[in-house]
């Protein structure tokens, strides 16, 4: 009589399998969906950062148009979303009054 023994898989190799469909799951669906309704439900509720980092480079290389044309969509987590220039945050004080820290730059906007 043949003695056959089982060969089971690891803990490691299900563990890794089980990574790779969440992960398949997530490209299929954020090719097929957009990558933004992924984005807002892993947390983007906030992005005042990427703003004010954004808005001060325009800034700071005077690129009259991303400061003063580009709408922004602002997300504070507080307010419902909104859009806005660079130029808007800065000197708006609607915007001045809830302190984003949008860097004003005297002379870009005007005509």
């Amino acid at each position: 009589m043949i003695n056959k023994k089982a060969q089971g898989l690891s803990t490691s190799t299900i563990i890794l399998l089980v990574l790779g469909i969440i992960i398949l799951v997530v490209l299929v669906l954020g090719f097929r969906s957009g990558w933004k309704p992924l984005s807002e439900l892993m947390g983007g509720k906030n992005n005042l950062d990427t703003i004010a980092t954004s808005c001060n480079s325009a800034c700071t290389t005077s690129s009259k148009y991303n400061y003063c044309s580009v709408m922004k969509e602002v997300k504070d987590g507080k307010n419902p979303k909104f859009e806005a220039t660079c130029n808007d945050l800065a000197t708006n004080p609607v915007y001045t009054s809830r302190n984003y820290g949008i860097p004003t730059c005297p002379g870009l906007c005007t005509d």
